[in-house]
């Protein structure tokens, strides 16, 4: 623990706290997908929460790339994934051509889908949310 200048003490997150922290993201982008999709089922009907659940899915999805890239970066003892450069550049082609199909195909409207997408975000936060109240 470090004193700051202000008197505030400051913790470093070890190991242990980081893989904690990854997997309640984890659990917590999950949650609020659930909900979001059970949500949009008794509003808006079928159609807007599988749009929802795909964007969710997308959503997840980008957590665990960026939790590798985070592990390949940070030196966390795990192995980076070969061609994961390739992989990060890659992926927003696919995800976007992804999107494409189900809005152009599927018929699922945009905005389900964005909203599915800012899961992750939501979860970032409320994980941001617990650290701040868990550490007084």
């Amino acid at each position: 623990m470090n004193e700051l200048s202000d008197g505030v003490t400051e913790k470093k997150m070890t190991a242990v706290d980081y893989e904690r922290a990854l997997k309640r993201m984890h659990r917590l982008t999950l949650a609020v997908g659930a909900a979001g999709v059970i949500v949009a089922l008794i509003l808006y009907g079928p159609r807007i929460a599988a749009g929802f659940l795909l964007g969710a899915t997308f959503s997840l999805l980008n957590l665990r790339w960026w939790t590798g890239v985070a592990d390949a970066i940070g030196g966390t003892g795990k192995a980076p994934v070969r061609g994961s450069a390739g992989l990060l550049a890659m992926r927003y082609v696919l995800v976007a051509g992804a999107i494409y199909v189900i809005v152009k195909f599927l018929k699922i409207t945009p905005a389900a889908l964005l909203a599915g997408l800012l899961v992750s975000v939501a979860a970032v936060m409320l994980e941001a949310l617990y650290e701040v109240i868990a550490s007084k």
